[in-house]
């Protein structure tokens, strides 16, 4: 029997593609075959290393810490869970409340923006590294006399971002504010509130606060 020409056509491309579709089918196979399955790391039990654990020694309130710490850790959860200097606090997790702030060779970070590894070498001071009990810093015991805090849980970090400020106004450390980056920045009401605008109180502590880190500025001056 005789087909029409189109029928033909037709056949050899059904042909074409049931073929094509085979072979694509018989390498995927193939290659997945050949392929070493993939090893997935277990956690290890509690109080043991991880495999990706690195060394890392950091000096933080002028005593040295040996720690081995997975490089993904940042700097507050390696204070608060390796190191276990809790009074930095975990607020946001994104930079946004400066409750974690720490200072890192006398500069204000926000630790939860940083990671552990990178501060080898560095000096860590923490809100437990600026005082103590009977022998408070300035700040501190500024905030006690003007009651700037209320539950207290962003305190630590509103103390040392408040350090952290009057640092950067001594060393001339222009601000969106600052009029004249020619001159000596001042403690202004202005450049306070614009310094210190990274640290939320959610207790609304803003004026004592700011009377706290004038009366410092005041007596550094």
């Amino acid at each position: 029997m005789n087909f029409p020409e189109s029928a033909s056509l037709e056949v050899s491309r059904r042909v074409v593609i049931a073929s094509g579709v085979a072979g694509m089918t018989t390498n995927l196979a193939t290659a997945q075959n050949n392929t070493p399955p993939v090893s997935v790391p277990k956690t290890p039990p509690t109080g043991q290393d991880s495999p990706v654990d690195i060394p890392v020694r950091l000096d933080i309130n002028g005593r040295s810490h040996a720690l081995k710490l997975d490089p993904r850790t940042t700097l507050l959860d390696a204070l608060r869970e390796h190191v276990h200097l809790t009074g930095t606090k975990k607020g946001c997790d994104h930079g946004q409340c400066g409750a974690c702030t720490v200072m890192v060779n006398d500069r204000r970070v926000n630790s939860c923006l940083t990671l552990a590894v990178m501060h080898e070498g560095d000096r860590i001071t923490t809100i437990e590294g600026l005082g103590r009990p009977g022998q408070l810093h300035p700040m501190q015991a500024a905030f006690v006399k003007h009651d700037g805090f209320q539950c207290g849980y962003c305190t630590p970090g509103q103390v040392c971002s408040a350090v952290g400020v009057l640092n950067e106004i001594r060393a001339g450390v222009p601000s969106h504010v600052s009029v004249d980056l020619s001159s000596i920045q001042k403690a202004t009401p202005d450049e306070i509130r614009e310094r210190m605008s990274g640290n939320l109180c959610r207790c609304g502590a803003y004026s004592n606060i700011l009377d706290a880190i004038q009366e410092v500025a005041g007596n550094q001056a």
